[in-house]
């Protein structure tokens, strides 16, 4: 007598949604990286430092990490015929 057994793959959907998730989470610490690679770059041959490309740079990263969050937020909103077991 053989059992019957569950799929071996999940359903693309949960999937997806499981890898929508991981990188909402993984979002903040690649923001993080963003924020702090000005740190890393040489320092203008002016005796002032140049914070200006700096202050570009470190906007255009946050609104960048804004729109990537609202790009996801969608696809990260709960559903009531959820097909995840592991959800309740």
């Amino acid at each position: 007598m053989k059992r019957s057994r569950a799929p071996l793959f999940l359903k693309r959907r949960s999937y997806r949604k499981r890898r929508l998730r991981d990188a909402a989470r993984m979002l903040p610490v690649f923001g993080l990286f963003l924020f702090l690679v000005p740190v890393l770059w040489k320092p203008a041959e002016t005796a002032r430092p140049d914070t200006a490309p700096d202050g570009i740079y470190l906007f255009a990263v946050w609104f960048g990490l804004v729109l990537v969050a609202a790009l996801m937020a969608p696809g990260l909103a709960d559903e009531s015929g959820s097909d995840d077991p592991e959800e309740g």
